[in-house]
């Protein structure tokens, strides 16, 4: 090998390696920039959280506070303990149920191909793109009409009719990915169509439960517009008690508001850090037909 083959190698190496320190740079600076705007409210959130009422004001957002207080902390925690219970009250089954009915919904329309069966599927799906607001005048008269009282039970009937679509086709999704051989050879084995599903499918459905429930979790327990209509503040969810706690007062108090944002979004907070690797999986998991 001749010398100038031999340099040409050696700068054309060092070119590469140039490149790839640039673009790692880049790469990281992007990172910092997004992870900046995004960890920017959480820091005004926080600060403001601890200022006294004479610091929490608009024109001091930035600045850390003077004195350290925690009273804001323990109002909002007095005001949202109550209405934190009741939210559990109503995410709980409300995800749970939807989950169980979206499964047994994308596992008929993946595997019984009955008449009109696309058709049916369509009209399902027509209740994602359906706003909250246009239904709400149509949801009180059949509430009013049928005599359900304002409260939790009412607000988690209103979720899983609600969830109902975007819960079929996360599971009809992933029931289209299961291999034929797997139902065939339950039905070879004397199993019906409930059999199969209870004995079969539900054991693998773990990753699209996981995603439906992550999923109507987050939905139940950040709604605030079905939660404004169906209850009332003695009687629903965190969200109208954290709305009173910002607007209850003449002058608006914004650390315990900081504060009370704060304890309301903990939970959705950590599902999402200890099950979000999960959430990823489990959506993947049905994209690959076989």
């Amino acid at each position: 090998m001749s010398t100038a083959t031999k340099v040409f190698k050696v700068e054309n190496r060092s070119s590469v390696n140039e490149s790839s320190r640039v673009g790692t740079a880049v790469r990281y600076a992007l990172l910092i920039f997004f992870l900046a705007v995004v960890l920017i409210p959480v820091y005004v959130l926080l600060v403001t959280s601890f200022k006294g009422a004479g610091e929490a004001d608009p024109s001091r957002t930035w600045y850390l506070p003077e004195v350290w207080n925690v009273d804001n902390w323990q109002r909002a925690w007095d005001a949202l303990a109550a209405p934190l219970g009741r939210t559990f009250l109503l995410v709980i089954p409300s995800s749970i149920i939807s989950a169980i009915l979206g499964s047994m919904n994308g596992f008929v329309l993946s595997r019984w191909r009955f008449p009109g069966a696309n058709v049916v599927f369509t009209f399902l799906l027509f209740g994602m793109f359906i706003p909250y607001q246009a239904v709400m005048i149509p949801l009180m008269k059949l509430v009013l009409t049928i005599g359900l009282p304002n409260g939790i039970p009412t607000l988690i009937l209103a979720h899983v009719v609600y969830g109902i679509p975007i819960t079929t086709l996360i599971f009809r999704n992933y029931y289209e990915s299961v291999p034929n051989e797997l139902i065939e050879a339950s039905r070879v084995d004397g199993a019906g169509m409930l059999r199969t599903y209870t004995s079969v499918v539900l054991p693998i459905s773990i990753p699209s439960f996981v995603v439906v429930l992550i999923w109507q979790f987050t939905s139940a327990w950040n709604d605030f517009l079905f939660a404004l209509f169906l209850t009332n503040t003695e009687t629903g969810p965190v969200t109208l008690s954290l709305n009173n706690l910002a607007h209850g007062s003449i002058m608006a108090d914004y650390g315990a508001s900081m504060a009370g944002a704060l304890i309301a979004s903990a939970p959705t907070l950590i599902v999402y850090v200890l099950l979000g690797k999960y959430f990823v999986g489990g959506l993947m998991s049905g994209s690959v037909k076989g």
